[in-house]
């Protein structure tokens, strides 16, 4: 299991004095201060953390080091991570997403799948981004308990019962 896990991303410089547009993937959005000092992915850069207040696509902050808005602009995209111990545990049937990926997908009757390479939400949920092979395309697969009844994280596999058509290669 991956140490580090991604708990928001920065969306960009807000105002003029250094304040950053800060978008948390907390299931609680304003914990994302609490885990703070939060890293880059390769660990390199650490900032605290202070939220200013909420705005439409998350939070205005201030993170430690950033005084200008060029400063902040310049961490568009950057994603933001916390050691997994800071973060709480999960219920039984909650993962983070870092857990899933590199899971073997396979169907119901044992069917090999693919590989899960991605979690992505674009608002409505989210999607479990399958590698079916190589040379093919990648899928992706709602991530509901109806279509993926079985996520075993220890045996690295994941079973899913994708709608019909779905996976098919026509």
């Amino acid at each position: 299991m991956p140490d580090l896990i991604c708990v928001g991303a920065i969306a960009g410089g807000f105002g003029v004095q250094g304040e950053v547009r800060l978008k948390s993937f907390c299931t609680t959005p304003e914990d994302i201060a609490a885990y703070a000092p939060l890293t880059t992915e390769d660990g390199t850069r650490s900032f605290t953390v202070t939220l200013t207040r909420p705005i439409p696509t998350g939070f205005a902050a201030r993170l430690g080091g950033i005084l200008t808005k060029e400063q902040a602009d310049a961490l568009k995209g950057l994603r933001l991570y916390a050691p997994r111990d800071r973060l709480p545990s999960l219920p039984d049937d909650e993962f983070y997403h870092a857990d899933l990926i590199g899971l073997q997908v396979f169907d119901t009757g044992g069917a090999p799948l693919g590989e899960v390479i991605a979690v992505q939400n674009h608002g409505a949920g989210d999607l479990l981004e399958i590698r079916r092979g190589k040379g093919q395309e990648s899928v992706l697969l709602p991530f509901t308990q109806a279509i993926v009844p079985t996520v075993d994280i220890a045996a690295g596999r994941i079973i899913a019962d994708p709608p019909e058509g779905l996976l098919s290669t026509t």
